[in-house]
């Protein structure tokens, strides 16, 4: 068995063993997207979303609020915590590179990101009548992308941060920027358009996954995209090349210690 499947196995079983993180990270977006379903008038055809329902628009930001506990507060909290108890310092005098030690990570955030998403999904349509993903390859590929990103940004602010503490004040400043960006805390209707224009083209990446998975419904163009489909390729373009440049300097500054 290879050094970075044992690694990614041991990290499996120890996120596994972290309730806060599968709740929240996992579980909690679909807890929440029903329990706003379960107000009737969020279930209702509103003007206001193209003849669309609010938890129909609103579903993929719930999905941006676990993909951002997992990959912008959970990564950089846990990686931070290894440098501090001299976890990373003691596999550092191993021939374990620090690249397998993030990619390791990564695996298990985008496996559980995946259950997070594929939860939710199955759970909108099976209870609140939610359609499906109506382009599904363009959604999986702008949910790869956007978390990809995400998880870049997590691994930076992990390699370059000396403590625990530190770790969380940046991840929490980064991911309620994200929150913010991607309609969580406010639907994005509200917000002005400079706003909604930089979270379309800002990680997860919250109008690619909402063109991929209502189309040319009224949802997908409730935020004023006048042409609504798979998601835009500069969406996705600036995602990854955000993704790419953020995960290249995090491999570059990481510390053992």
């Amino acid at each position: 068995m290879s050094t970075l499947v044992k690694l990614t196995a041991v990290e499996g079983r120890l996120f596994l063993r972290e309730p806060m993180a599968v709740i929240f990270g996992v579980v909690f977006p679909t807890i929440l997207l029903l329990g706003m379903g379960a107000i009737p008038v969020l279930r209702e055809p509103s003007p206001d979303f193209g003849g669309a329902r609010f938890v129909e628009f609103w579903a993929p930001s719930a999905l941006v609020l676990g993909l951002g506990i997992l990959g912008v507060q959970h990564i950089p909290a846990t990686i931070a915590t290894y440098r501090e108890n001299g976890i990373l310092r003691r596999m550092s005098t191993t021939p374990v590179h620090p690249g397998k030690v993030l990619a390791a990570q990564l695996i298990v955030a985008l496996a559980a990101a995946a259950a997070a998403a594929g939860l939710l999904v199955v759970a909108a349509w099976l209870v609140l009548d939610v359609p499906l993903p109506e382009h599904p390859w363009w959604f999986t590929l702008a949910f790869v992308v956007g978390y990809g990103a995400l998880l870049a940004i997590g691994i930076l602010i992990a390699a370059v941060t000396p403590n625990v503490r530190t770790a969380n004040g940046f991840a929490m400043l980064a991911y309620m920027a994200f929150m913010f960006l991607g309609g969580v805390f406010l639907p994005r209707f509200t917000l002005p358009d400079v706003v909604v224009r930089i979270g379309d083209y800002t990680p997860p990446g919250v109008q690619a996954l909402l063109d991929a998975w209502f189309g040319d419904t009224g949802a997908a163009t409730a935020v004023g995209v006048e042409t609504a489909g798979p998601p835009q390729l500069a969406q996705l373009a600036i995602m990854a090349l955000i993704a790419v440049a953020a995960g290249a300097v995090a491999a570059k500054l990481f510390r053992w210690e």
